[in-house]
């Protein structure tokens, strides 16, 4: 079984060039293609925290939302969301809270992917190095705490720029690091900020980061994807 997983900070759908725009965003998914996608600044900060991306783009599209809101006009928590293709069954989800010093999240599901139970989680982690650890920990306390252990892949804005010190250094010898390459700024990229991690277990196939002229104007980063086979299945 491959995979094709994606993640992508959309800026709230507000562009290099200050329009948000977010068919912009949309345009941008359809060309990586992935089956899943974690997606990062979904949602308003303010107000009824309304998310950027209406339902009703995404229904002409390949992806449903998984249900993780805890606001009827959000997509997501704390601006994470995570889309899967139509045919995938959410066998469960959650919204996480994580330490924080400013409000972060992640969101974690599993997945029924053509038989196989899959788990993702999506997250937007802080600036604070020692936050980053704590909110690592916690993630990584919840998906291995879950009753049902499966292939699991987190991804997301890390916010760090070294690419196995500091926080990365919580995750063990059980995960692999995927080299992905620079995201941040989409423009001009100096930073690979925009990280996936895999369980042991997955084959890592082709991978990268998604840079298109319509990429490089719709966000201020570039979305990270890479293919993932289950070689035993």
């Amino acid at each position: 079984m491959q995979l094709t997983f994606a993640s992508y900070n959309i800026h709230k759908a507000v562009g290099t060039d200050r329009r948000r725009d977010p068919d912009r965003i949309i345009s941008v998914l359809r060309e990586i293609d992935a089956d899943i996608i974690a997606i990062q600044e979904v949602d308003q900060r303010i107000g009824d925290r309304a998310s950027v991306l209406s339902r009703a783009a995404l229904d002409d599209t390949h992806w449903k939302v998984v249900p993780l809101a805890k606001r009827p006009r959000s997509m997501g928590w704390h601006g994470n969301a995570l889309l899967i293709r139509r045919e995938f069954t959410v066998l469960d989800c959650a919204p996480l809270d994580l330490p924080m010093v400013e409000p972060r999240g992640a969101v974690c599901a599993d997945l029924d992917c053509g038989g196989h139970r899959v788990r993702v989680a999506g997250m937007h982690l802080c600036l604070s190095g020692l936050r980053r650890r704590d909110q690592i920990q916690a993630i990584l306390r919840h998906v291995g705490g879950l009753a049902d252990a499966c292939p699991t892949v987190l991804m997301g804005d890390f916010n760090q720029w070294g690419l196995r010190s500091g926080a990365m250094q919580e995750f063990g010898k059980d995960w692999q690091h995927l080299t992905l390459g620079r995201s941040f700024p989409s423009r001009q990229p100096i930073a690979q900020l925009d990280r996936i991690v895999a369980s042991h277990g997955w084959r890592v196939g082709e991978s990268g980061v998604h840079h298109s002229a319509l990429s490089a104007q719709a966000s201020d980063h570039l979305p990270v994807w890479a293919d993932l086979e289950l070689p035993n299945i």
